[in-house]
């Protein structure tokens, strides 16, 4: 039986690693194109070509874009040329951006605390950006009746962790937009969600202070007795692009094994 999300696009915003590429990957497996935005430098870059042939062995399309993905004008150029690209539009917007100041909120030091420009930006990239992404994409008829937006979020959108304060504002905003974005598209069938992830050992944990303490404490109180992993991630994600997934929107949805229920 043929896939009914074959063909269709899906629009993956931090594609080249962790969570967003096994979520380009579990849905290239479905027979989804990619279009993917990343941010690499040129040490990264034979890691992103990696992946763009993984998901063509699929039998799939990609357009993949090394960009900001929260620089304005190079978004409205990504889309422009989307529309190009994927004239029928893009059945799946997928956000995965993991770029934020990680710094106490207080100091002695002036230089060892969050700036108002660290916050702004944390905030900007890894909440505020999936409005700006949503908005241009309605305004170029690119997200459609039927259409699916993921965030990822974590339990850093309820709970506190040194150092993370601004990325825990972010993900707490981002939920919120998710609620907000569910509300305002739900005339028009367009579900959106959070995906809250378990503690995943990924690049993005890695950089976080105290990261070897997480996964331990994650190792112990999960019932499943392992991490979550991104593949985990991109089966729910490859599931609920099908159109029996289309009523369950406005929710964080908790993908962990089990992990968060323990105190």
């Amino acid at each position: 039986m043929a896939s009914s999300v074959k063909g269709k696009w899906a629009l993956v915003l931090g594609a080249s690693s962790g969570f967003g590429e096994a979520i380009s990957l579990k849905l290239a497996e479905t027979g989804m194109n990619i279009a993917g935005v990343h941010l690499d430098r040129k040490s990264t870059l034979p890691h992103v070509e990696e992946v763009i042939k993984k998901i063509e062995a699929f039998g799939v399309k990609t357009h993949f874009v090394n960009a900001n993905a929260a620089d304005r004008e190079k978004r409205k150029e990504i889309i422009g040329a989307l529309k190009t690209v994927a004239p029928e539009g893009i059945h799946c917007l997928v956000h995965s951006l993991a770029f934020g100041t990680l710094k106490p909120f207080t100091s002695l030091e002036d230089k060892d605390r969050i700036s108002q420009e660290q916050m702004e930006m944390t905030l900007d990239v890894m909440a505020h950006s999936l409005v700006y992404w949503t908005q241009d994409l309605l305004s170029a008829h690119m997200l459609r009746k039927g259409s699916r937006i993921f965030a990822m979020t974590s339990s850093g959108g309820t709970r506190v962790w040194p150092t993370y304060g601004a990325v825990s504002a972010a993900k707490a905003a981002l939920e919120s937009h998710c609620r907000q974005l569910a509300l305002e598209l739900g005339k028009q069938e367009i579900a959106v969600n959070s995906v809250r992830a378990g503690v995943t050992d990924t690049p993005a944990l890695r950089k976080i202070p105290g990261n070897e303490q997480m996964i331990e404490s994650a190792l112990q109180r999960n019932p499943g007795g392992r991490l979550t992993t991104p593949e985990d991630i991109g089966n729910l994600i490859s599931l609920l692009v099908l159109p029996e997934g289309r009523w369950m929107t406005g929710n964080v949805l908790g993908v962990d094994g089990g992990e968060d229920i323990i105190g």
